[in-house]
């Protein structure tokens, strides 16, 4: 079991610069690393950051590559509320990155599990993640990662627990289909040569709990950052119960 570098913040502005420091940093030493960033609430502060420090000529993230977390099965690009959409909004479209930089799950595909090798293979040619940068779920999951999802797999296909269901409607206008999800793997999380999880409010109070009581467990699938060599989580004080 690895000791956690937690930090707790007053607010998510404070808890967003801090992990912003720390991916610049990283960004600077391996500028044309692989790097993950997931979508969501939380980490948009993140990638705002990011954008400007781009902008003002701190970093450069055209040099870098980058892989897409996780997908609604049915969804692309097109479709506003997507996690590519989001990150075309937020990241790639403001520091205009070169498609040719950033692998996507193509979640229309008649051959999803094509597209979960596809982004092994993405990953594997650039030597692994140098940075992940992660959300975490009411219910504890990590990408598209559910509570008793296996620590073993890679990219995959897995059934979205109700919870994401739900709480996955605020960011579609329209009724979707959010029954299935395509995701990097628990695998691929921990071989990350940095993984960053960022948590803010007291929705997020139960998961950052099981986080910090140094059990393990595929019920809350956050849990396994406890086994990751260089895991950073930074959190508001809300956060923290």
């Amino acid at each position: 079991m690895n000791a956690l570098n937690l930090t707790v913040l007053a607010d998510y502005e404070m808890m967003s610069d801090a992990a912003t420091d720390l991916v610049i940093e990283t960004l600077k030493k391996a500028p044309e690393g692989l790097y993950c960033f997931a979508g969501g609430d939380t980490p948009v502060g993140t990638l705002r950051r990011l954008v400007a420090a781009h902008k003002n000529g701190e970093i450069d993230l055209q040099k870098a590559y980058f892989v897409e977390l996780d997908e609604w099965v049915g969804l692309d690009g097109a479709d506003k509320g997507s996690c590519l959409n989001y990150l075309e909004t937020e990241l790639f479209g403001p520091a205009e990155i070169d498609a040719a930089h950033y692998h996507y799950f193509q979640a229309k595909s008649v051959d999803l599990e094509g597209e979960c090798q596809a982004a092994n293979e993405f990953i594997e040619m650039h030597g692994g993640l140098e940075l992940i940068l992660l959300g975490v779920g009411v219910n504890g999951h990590l990408g598209f990662n559910e509570p008793g999802v296996s620590f073993e797999n890679y990219a995959h296909l897995i059934d979205l627990d109700s919870t994401t269901q739900d709480v996955g409607q605020k960011y579609f206008t329209k009724e979707v289909d959010r029954t299935k999800g395509i995701t990097l793997g628990i695998k691929h999380i921990l071989e990350a040569k940095t993984a960053i999880l960022v948590a803010n409010g007291e929705k997020k109070q139960a998961a950052i709990t099981h986080l910090l009581e140094e059990k393990v467990t595929d019920n809350w699938p956050v849990t396994i950052l406890r086994k990751h060599e260089n895991a950073h989580i930074f959190i508001d004080e809300n956060a923290f119960a």
